[in-house]
C-alpha cells in the first residue's frame, strides 16, 4: 500500500555523488583484477602504471608548462584526472567513504551541480597548491584534494549556521583541524609526504567556492559590493 505522504527512513544519495563512486571504484577495480590477471590478460598488470604516467598530476610537467609557455591539453586534464587515479585499493576506499558522507551534504545544501564544480575545482586547487607552494618530487594522485574541498563546503555550511544563530564559527573548522592533527601524527610516526599541502589546498577551493554556489551566494556577493 503506497502513499503520497511516505517519508523513506534513509535520504537516498544524490545520482552524482554515486556516479563518482562509482567511477572511481570501477576503476579501482579494473587496476586490482588487471593486477591479479582476472581481467586484461598479461599487458593488464601495467594498467595502474601506465596510468599514473598519464593521468597524474606532475609538478615536473606543470614546471615545463610554465617556463615554457605551452599548455598540452594531455596535460591540463592531468588537474582533472589525477583525483580518479589512486595508489592502492585502500586509497579509494577511504576517497569514496568522504565523497558519500560529504557528497551527500553538500549536494543537498548546494546542489548536484555545484557539489561536483566543487570536487572538480578543488582537485585543481589542491593540485596548485601542490606545485607552487613545493618543489615535489613525486606526482600527485588519488581524489583526497577534492575530498577536502567537499569537506571545506561542509565547513562553510556550519560557519554560516552558526552565524545565524549568534554562536562561535570557529567551531565549525573543528573537523578540518582534526583531520589536520591526525595527517600530522601519522607524518611523525610513520614518515610520509607532503600530500597534505594539496589537501588543504582542496579544503581552502571548497571554502572559498561555497561563497559562489551556495544558494543566494552571487547575489550576497553583488550586493556586498554595491554597499561598498
Amino acid at each position: 500500500m503506497s502513499s503520497e505522504h511516505y517519508t523513506p527512513a534513509v535520504n537516498p544519495l544524490p545520482p552524482v555523488v554515486v556516479a563518482l563512486c562509482v567511477f572511481i571504484m570501477g576503476v579501482e577495480l579494473a587496476f586490482t583484477l588487471g593486477t591479479r590477471g582476472i581481467i586484461g590478460g598479461p599487458t593488464a598488470v601495467g594498467w595502474r602504471l601506465d596510468a599514473l604516467q598519464h593521468y597524474s598530476f606532475s609538478p615536473d610537467i606543470f614546471d615545463w608548462m610554465v617556463e615554457n609557455g605551452r599548455w598540452p591539453f594531455e596535460h591540463l586534464i592531468r588537474f582533472v584526472t589525477y583525483p580518479f587515479v589512486s595508489g592502492t585499493f585502500t586509497q579509494a576506499i577511504f576517497v569514496c567513504v568522504f565523497v558519500l558522507a560529504m557528497g551527500k551534504m553538500v549536494a543537498e545544501v548546494f546542489g548536484s551541480v555545484q557539489m561536483l564544480v566543487i570536487f572538480v575545482l578543488s582537485g585543481v586547487g589542491g593540485a596548485l597548491a601542490y606545485a607552487l607552494l613545493l618543489d615535489p618530487r613525486f606526482p600527485l594522485v588519488g581524489g583526497f584534494p577534492p575530498v577536502y574541498g567537499l569537506i571545506g563546503a561542509f565547513t562553510w555550511i556550519l560557519w554560516r549556521k552558526l552565524s545565524l544563530v549568534g554562536a562561535n564559527q570557529s567551531r565549525a573548522f573543528s573537523l578540518i583541524a582534526v583531520l589536520m592533527g591526525i595527517q600530522l601524527l601519522f607524518g611523525l610516526l610513520f614518515g610520509g609526504t607532503l600530500d597534505w599541502v594539496a589537501d588543504l589546498g582542496g579544503f581552502a577551493t571548497g571554502f572559498a567556492l561555497s561563497f559562489l554556489v551556495a544558494p543566494g551566494g552571487w547575489a550576497r556577493i553583488v550586493r556586498r559590493i554595491r554597499r561598498d
